[in-house]
């Protein structure tokens, strides 16, 4: 039997307090639903799941370098860093794996500065504005990829 393949999904900082936090923005579901659902759905196509989340910069950026090698792909929403982390960014520019960067809110319909994503050009799909289920559209985007 092949090995399973692995998924990393990564959380940036607040999104543990989903379901708490600017629920009309954010809506109801917390973050462990949202884990839950994803780790359902990738055993389901066979897949590992790791979820991980960080309020910390320096965090996000040792996850997503223990991912090289390791990960046949990773979901990411670097929250409040998408707009700030060179480091994040300069971390996700040592995989060769697909990442999928996703935000649950539209960014678009937000302030302006939530409009510029400095990983947008280092990901290989962005999905933004479809609230929880935009994770699981990037879980099957992956899985098509992975296995192409």
């Amino acid at each position: 039997m092949p090995e399973q393949k692995k998924i990393v999904i990564i959380h940036g900082p607040n999104l543990n307090m989903l379901g708490k936090r600017e629920p009309g923005v954010y809506g109801t579901t917390t973050l462990n639903e949202i884990n839950g659902m994803l780790e359902r759905q990738a055993s389901e196509q066979g897949l590992q799941v790791e979820t991980f989340q960080s309020n910390h910069e320096g965090a996000l950026v040792d996850k997503i370098q223990e991912a090289a090698g390791v990960c046949s792909g990773m979901i990411i929403n670097p929250a409040a860093y998408t707009h700030t982390s060179v480091a994040i960014k300069d971390a996700l520019l040592l995989l060769d794996i697909p990442v999928i960067e996703v935000h649950i809110s539209n960014v678009y319909k937000r302030e302006p500065f939530r409009h510029v994503s400095l990983m947008s050009d280092v990901v290989t799909g962005k999905i933004v504005g479809l609230g929880p289920h935009g994770y699981q559209l990037a879980l099957d985007a992956l899985v098509k990829m992975i296995y192409k």
